[in-house]
């Protein structure tokens, strides 16, 4: 069931000089309310609830599709547009990530240590046994990449039926003892790059070789990890990779092919280095102390530029990708916050939001 609380919609406008006008319409996982805020034109339009446990919720979209996976095993088919469940089902009693393609969805588990294929509309497919908690999901050409954490191992599989009907997934390689306790991965053109809790390296394995290398890293002495880092997509640009330290107040920045640049120090230990859309600027987030803070790094100079802190726990961060804005999660204040990033203040706050954490933004187009 979704609770409708405006059903006024009204058109944005953006900096395309395109056809095509786009806006924001914001989803926010409402951590503790099984529930999912929608925000349109800077107001909450709607709350979608039975969403099932939010506690660390995910959402994509894909085409006009969009899905959610929650905490205790669901994932969820929705129409963006209308705000409508569209199907359910239950891979797991815990899943952490997936990933979508053309003719199917991918849900790697936690707990029932597997790796969920299901068609476009959530119908089980294939499950594929590992033995382990499965992190960093990816699919690259006709292949499926994930990281067991518990078996150390990075696993590719691939379709036999090469993406023309329903999938058929065999495992094709298997990387043993990369590295101990892999916890996330991006992929960056044929590179599919992960990190590890208890080693001092990223993990590199070229897609199109199926070579694997280690690429150090520089730790201090290391803190307790508190909230894992994330790696994203978004710390990959044109010239750079930012990468955030395990258990150090640091974010390495490497070239593309992963030569050391520098690392910077930063005011707590990182959680997420997200890039804005013209890649100018980098904001970090934080765990621990620093929870309520987050700062701006030029990534030219690559300098702090900007810091603010809020009165509540940051546990996400979101660029638009049509105004000059970045929108801020402030869990303990139920509120959004939203900057202005051509200057660098605060716009507004966006109040009468649940226990905020994850921020998704799928981009409504509407003709001129």
């Amino acid at each position: 069931m979704i609770k409708k609380i405006v059903i006024t919609a009204l058109l944005g406008t953006s900096f395309l000089t395109s056809s095509l006008l786009a806006k924001d319409k914001i989803f926010v996982v409402e951590r503790e309310s099984n529930s999912v805020a929608v925000i349109e034109d800077g107001l909450p339009r709607n709350h979608m609830e039975h969403m099932h446990n939010m506690n660390h919720g995910v959402m994509k979209f894909y085409k006009n599709d969009g899905y959610l996976i929650s905490r205790d095993g669901y994932i969820i088919r929705f129409d963006p547009r209308t705000e409508k469940k569209l199907s359910e089902y239950k891979t797991s009693k815990s899943a952490i990530g997936f990933v979508i393609a053309d003719n199917y969805v991918a849900v790697a588990n936690y707990d029932d240590k597997s790796v969920d294929i299901l068609s476009r509309d959530l119908k089980p497919l294939q499950k594929l046994k590992t033995g382990s908690r499965n992190v960093g999901i990816k699919i690259y050409k006709n292949y499926l990449v994930f990281s067991e954490m518990d078996n150390d191992t990075i696993a590719v599989y691939k379709d036999e039926n090469k993406g023309k009907k329903e999938p058929h997934f065999v495992l094709y390689k298997e990387f043993k003892d990369v590295g101990t306790m892999p916890f996330d991965a991006l992929i960056d053109g044929n590179k599919y790059i992960n990190g590890f809790f208890n080693s001092p390296w990223l993990g590199e394995l070229n897609l199109d070789t199926m070579k694997y290398k280690k690429i150090p890293l520089e730790l201090g002495e290391r803190q307790p990890v508190l909230k894992v880092p994330h790696f994203g997509f978004w710390s990959v640009s044109n010239s750079k990779v930012f990468i955030p330290a395990v258990g150090d107040n640091k974010v390495f920045v490497f070239t593309p092919d992963f030569k050391f640049i520098k690392s910077i120090q930063t005011e707590g230990m990182p959680v997420f280095t997200a890039l804005s859309p013209d890649k100018k600027y980098l904001v970090v987030t934080f765990s621990g102390k620093k929870f309520p803070v987050i700062q701006i790094i030029d990534t030219k100079t690559l300098k702090i530029i900007k810091r603010f802190e809020f009165n509540g726990k940051v546990l996400h961060v979101r660029w638009s990708q049509n105004k000059p804005y970045l929108y801020v999660s402030v869990n303990d204040a139920n509120k959004i916050a939203v900057l202005n990033t051509n200057g660098w203040w605060l716009k507004r706050e966006i109040f009468t939001i649940k226990k905020p954490s994850g921020i998704f933004i799928y981009d409504i187009k509407e003709e001129k």
